[in-house]
C-alpha cells in the first residue's frame, strides 16, 4: 500500500485539498482492500486557514513528508513570497528538503509554484492554471511551462492545471500504478470522467461556440464505435456533414484538440484496455484498436505513455485473464 502525504498550507483551497483522499481513497484491489493511505499534514501540525471562512485541523506536522511514498501540494491563495519573489519561507523549505529520495512529488494547480521555488521543476516540463502560467514562466525561467495541458507527468515530479485537472492527474497516477481497470473503477465510484480529452486551451477565456445539433459530438460517438476501421479526417467530416476545414475548426473549438489527436488517444486507450483484459497477440490488439500493425501500436503507445505493449501488459495485466506464453511484445 502506498502512503500519500498531503501538505496543507495556509490559504489552501479545500476542494483541491480533498482530491487526493477522494481519488486515492477510492482505489481498491481485487479483494476490496485499499491501495493507498492518504494522510494530511501542515507545516507545524497546527490548524490551517483555508480559502473559505473556516479552518482545518490536521493530526500531523511536516515530518510526515519524510515517511511517505508520494507528497501532494494542493494550491493556496496565500503563497506570499513564493509567488511574489520566487522564494520559499524557511519552514516550508526545510519541510520539502526532508522528503525522502525516491518519493513522487505532485503539485496541484498553483502548488506548482511551491515546487518551482524549491528548485524541483528546474529544466523540467510543468503546468499550472492557465491564468498563472505566464507569470510562473517569467518567475522561474528554467521551468518548461506548458500552459495548454491538463497535467504533466515527468516521472517522479508531476503537476496539474486548475481545479478538476487535479482529479485528472490523480486518476492518471492510479492508472499508472494499477492499470486502466482500477482507474476506471475509481472514476465510476467518484462519478467523474476516467479521461478528459484536450487540454486547458478549451477553458481559456474566449468566445465559446453555441452548442447545436451541428456539433461534432454525434460524430465522436460514431467514431468510437468504429475505432478498428481506417477512419480518417475526411470520413469524420463527411459524417458530420461539414467540410474538412469546418469540421477541424469546430472539433478543436469543442474538444480542445485536433480530430487526429483525439482519434489516436481513443485508440491508445482501447489498446491499453485490450492489453490488460485479453490474451491477444500485439498484432491482434493493434488491428482491433485501429492501428493496423503491431509496429504502429508500439510507436503510438510509446509516444503516449513511454512503454512498449509488452511492458504495459506485463505491468498491468488484469488478474485472472487467460494466460499465454510471454512472447507478445
Amino acid at each position: 500500500m502506498q502512503h500519500v502525504g498531503v501538505l496543507a498550507l495556509d490559504g489552501v483551497l479545500p476542494f483541491e485539498l480533498s482530491i487526493p483522499a477522494r481519488i486515492f481513497g477510492a482505489a481498491r484491489d481485487g479483494a476490496g482492500g485499499p491501495l493507498y493511505r492518504v494522510t494530511t499534514c501542515s507545516l507545524d501540525g497546527r490548524p490551517v486557514r483555508t480559502e473559505g471562512d473556516y479552518g482545518l485541523t490536521v493530526a500531523h506536522d511536516a515530518s510526515l513528508l519524510a515517511t511517505v511514498d508520494m507528497v501532494v501540494v494542493p494550491p493556496s491563495t496565500a503563497l506570499g513570497p513564493i509567488r511574489e519573489e520566487g522564494r520559499l519561507p524557511e519552514a516550508l523549505r526545510e519541510a520539502l528538503s526532508g522528503i525522502r529520495p525516491g518519493a513522487r512529488i505532485v503539485g496541484l494547480c498553483t502548488g506548482a509554484w511551491v515546487l518551482a521555488a524549491a528548485g524541483l521543476l528546474d529544466h523540467r516540463p510543468a503546468t499550472t492554471h492557465w491564468a498563472e502560467a505566464g507569470r510562473l514562466q517569467r518567475m522561474f525561467t528554467t521551468v518548461r511551462v506548458d500552459p495548454d495541458v491538463l497535467f504533466v507527468d515527468d516521472g517522479d515530479v508531476l503537476t496539474s492545471a486548475g481545479v478538476a485537472a487535479g482529479i485528472d492527474l490523480c486518476l492518471h497516477l492510479v492508472r499508472r500504478d494499477h492499470g486502466s481497470e482500477t482507474a476506471n473503477a475509481v472514476a465510476r465510484a467518484c462519478v467523474v470522467p476516467p479521461w478528459r480529452d484536450g487540454g486547458q486551451a478549451q477553458y481559456v477565456e474566449r468566445p465559446v461556440p453555441a452548442s447545436s445539433a451541428t456539433g461534432t459530438a454525434p460524430t465522436q460517438r460514431w467514431a468510437l464505435e468504429r475505432l478498428a476501421e481506417p477512419l480518417g479526417l475526411a470520413e469524420m467530416a463527411a459524417h458530420a456533414g461539414m467540410s474538412v476545414r469546418t469540421f477541424t475548426r469546430r472539433f478543436r473549438e469543442e474538444v480542445g484538440t485536433s480530430p487526429g489527436q483525439w482519434l489516436t488517444r481513443q485508440r491508445v486507450d482501447l489498446a491499453r484496455h485490450l492489453l490488460e483484459s485479453t490474451p491477444w497477440p500485439v498484432d491482434t490488439v493493434a488491428d482491433r484498436a485501429g492501428f493496423g500493425t503491431g509496429v504502429s501500436l508500439r510507436r503510438h503507445l510509446h509516444a503516449a505513455i513511454g512503454v512498449t505493449p509488452h511492458s504495459y501488459r506485463r505491468t498491468f495485466r488484469t488478474a485472472g485473464a487467460p494466460g499465454r506464453p510471454d512472447r507478445l511484445g
